[in-house]
């Protein structure tokens, strides 16, 4: 596929075929996502391929509470998890939330998991000591697991970049035998797309393309 085809059709796939994802085609996509940029090209990632059914529930165990959390505040109208606006949920509020199986079953259903990890140990988080959350570190990390999603369309393969689990941490770190140097940055279901998207929707770029300052007038398209 064309470059900007692969870019404007990779949507998140959440429903999968029971087709296998086999090692070669795996290798193909990391041998291809192994290009993406890390600072001081480090390239602290490590990836682990899940396949087993017991390890797959586990992770979909590990997402549940922050699928529910998400659930509540959603249908709440609050814009989940983010780290501005405190949620005004109680947690009998939180506890009592149904959780959609889109947010956990995936991990079930998809024929393979990728848990995309980082080396703490070798990310330079140049925002450590701002009074916010960091986000720096991810620099290091993300443009690879984009990647992957990338070369996995191009593969005719789809998923999505989940990070649910991640509030569980150090189970996933216990299940997967993880140093404690490693963060889980993201866990990527795979597989066939039960169905192809080829329109998403996005906001057009004058939406969120300013010249100069964050004020300044919006970047157009040339007439």
């Amino acid at each position: 596929m064309d470059l900007y085809d692969v870019m404007r059709t990779a949507f998140s796939a959440r429903e999968f075929t029971p087709d296998p994802v086999d090692d070669a085609t795996l290798y193909r996509i990391l041998d291809n996502a192994r290009f993406a940029p890390s600072g001081g090209n480090r390239q602290g990632w490590r990836v682990i391929v899940i396949r087993d059914p017991a390890t797959k529930a586990a992770v979909a165990e590990a997402a549940l509470p922050a699928a529910r959390r998400y659930a509540a505040q959603v249908a709440a109208g609050e814009n989940p998890w983010n780290t501005v606006v405190p949620t005004k949920l109680t947690p009998e509020q939180v506890a009592a939330a149904p959780v959609p199986p889109l947010l956990t079953e995936p991990y079930r259903a998809a024929p393979v998991l990728l848990a995309v990890c980082v080396d703490l140990s070798v990310v330079a988080a140049i925002d450590q000591e701002l009074d916010r959350i960091g986000i720096t570190g991810g620099a290091s990390i993300y443009p690879f697991a984009w990647n992957i999603l990338l070369a996995a369309r191009n593969e005719g393969l789809g998923g999505t970049l989940t990070t649910m689990p991640v509030s569980r941490e150090p189970d996933l770190q216990a299940l997967l035998g993880l140093p404690p140097q490693f963060a889980v940055a993201t866990v990527i279901t795979l597989g066939r797309p039960a169905r192809q998207l080829t329109r998403l929707k996005r906001k057009p770029v004058e939406a969120f393309a300013t010249l100069e300052r964050f004020d300044g007038p919006p970047l157009t398209r040339p007439s």
